[in-house]
């Protein structure tokens, strides 16, 4: 049977970092709102399952790549740390700019698609979107599944998946109401400072983590 609690810290560390970037709204939830208001919750569902399974094609290919260049170089994990408290750094310096000018909750037009036209189009915008990748790098930092078996690795990914496609959900499903949308709007500089605090701990962890 495998074991599981030795990778429970870097689950939650990783998973953490996660949630978080996926509150922070971006050309997803813009294009998520114009679906939900034009098309429906349903579509937008869809495009959701599209957005997740592009965040796990990422999350696959960083894993495999990150493995890789550990594998030939032991001073790589201490690289990769700082580039990923770096980037994390750079979240929190948008996230506080944002807090000091918080711009509006933008719903883009879309024209009505079936399904799977829209699970390509959650899936193109995640597999192309350079943030993304480099989120996903800064993630691969943290270790969480460094040196696991299959089953454990293939758990993570599960769980990251859920967590993409969970958040995604909510913004598509509670910022199409108006009223939340308003309301959200009138707390976003709190929110956002909030995210610039978490991204910049984060980024102190990371660097200062034993490698």
């Amino acid at each position: 049977m495998i074991e599981f609690a030795p990778y429970l810290p870097g689950f939650v560390a990783a998973y953490a970092i996660l949630l978080v970037g996926a509150s922070s709204p971006g050309p997803a939830v813009a294009m998520l709102l114009g679906i939900s208001t034009n098309q429906g919750r349903g579509p937008a569902l869809v495009t959701c399952a599209g957005i997740a399974t592009g965040s796990m094609t990422i999350n696959i290919l960083t894993m495999l790549g990150v493995g890789l260049i550990l594998s030939q170089a032991a001073w790589a994990m201490s690289l990769l740390k700082l580039v990923g408290a770096a980037y994390l750094v750079w979240l929190a310096f948008g996230a506080f700019k944002k807090a000091l000018n918080p711009p509006k909750v933008a719903v883009m037009k879309t024209p009505k698609q079936a399904h799977a036209k829209l699970f390509a189009q959650g899936y193109a915008l995640q597999v192309t979107n350079p943030k993304a990748i480099v989120f996903w790098l800064a993630i691969a930092a943290v270790g969480a599944v460094e040196g696991a078996p299959g089953t454990v690795i293939a758990a993570f990914v599960a769980g990251a998946f859920v967590i993409s496609f969970t958040m995604h959900a909510a913004w598509a499903l509670f910022l199409s109401s108006g009223p939340i949308r308003a309301a959200y709007a009138g707390g976003r500089r709190w929110i956002e400072a909030g995210l610039g605090s978490f991204f910049t701990f984060a980024a102190y962890k990371m660097a200062t983590s034993e490698s």
